[in-house]
């Protein structure tokens, strides 16, 4: 039986992709720097953000980056412009928490880039029962091992999890630890023809598709 979902952040939980290309052009622009095509952006979206800005924009002084990055996207927060959990994927959470599974977050981004959804008043503070980021955890996604942390602090087996995400990586980092996936398409980032279909068991059009999914898959590993 499958006893926890665990869920990628950027373009599965809430879309992010489009907005996080506006707000890196403008601390771009705030730097004197020419605006990235949306393709280079597209290209290594899923990697982290501090790895994936070097080839986003060539050159760049990645020490003053960071902090103008930082400072831009508190701002976005504070608009209600990143980060917005649709109802409809808050009520899905909620219905697989209902059904006894356990919901978590496994990302690629920085423990900065999480804190806020760490805050007790945020929308996930009674939802969420753990949180993987690249601050906590010793090997990223494509790489397997990054479930490492995660199995361990909570005793399950790969066979008791599923992993909810969007990006190829994120396929091979769940299969290569023997987790089930299910492929998000909703952003219309990927089509379910770029993923390696060894390592995805289902594919959802929308998140909230993901509860029965879920339930079937549990069904079926009884």
């Amino acid at each position: 039986m499958i006893k926890a979902v665990v869920i990628d952040v950027d373009d599965t939980l809430c879309m992010t992709e489009a907005v996080s290309f506006e707000l890196e052009n403008e601390v771009l622009a705030a730097m004197g720097r020419p605006p990235m095509p949306r393709s280079r952006h597209l290209a290594s979206w899923g990697e982290p953000l501090l790895e994936a800005m070097p080839r986003r924009s060539p050159g760049i002084d990645m020490a003053a980056f960071a902090p103008l990055f930082k400072t831009t996207m508190d701002r976005y927060l504070e608009q209600g412009r990143l980060d917005v959990i649709p109802p409809e994927n808050l009520a899905a959470l909620d219905e697989l928490i209902l059904s006894g599974r356990g919901v978590m977050l496994l990302t690629s981004r920085e423990g900065h880039e999480v804190t806020h959804m760490l805050e007790p008043d945020h929308v996930l503070a009674d939802r969420i029962s753990g949180v993987w980021h690249r601050g906590n955890t010793r090997h990223g996604k494509p790489d397997p091992r990054a479930f490492d942390e995660l199995l361990a602090h909570t005793g399950l087996s790969p066979a008791q999890c599923v992993y909810v995400g969007d990006s190829p990586g994120d396929a091979v980092a769940a299969g290569g630890a023997g987790i089930a996936f299910i492929a998000c398409l909703q952003s219309g980032v990927r089509r379910l023809e770029d993923f390696d279909s060894r390592y995805v068991t289902a594919s959802v059009a929308v998140f909230p598709e993901v509860v029965t999914v879920v339930e079937r898959l549990s069904r079926t590993r009884r």
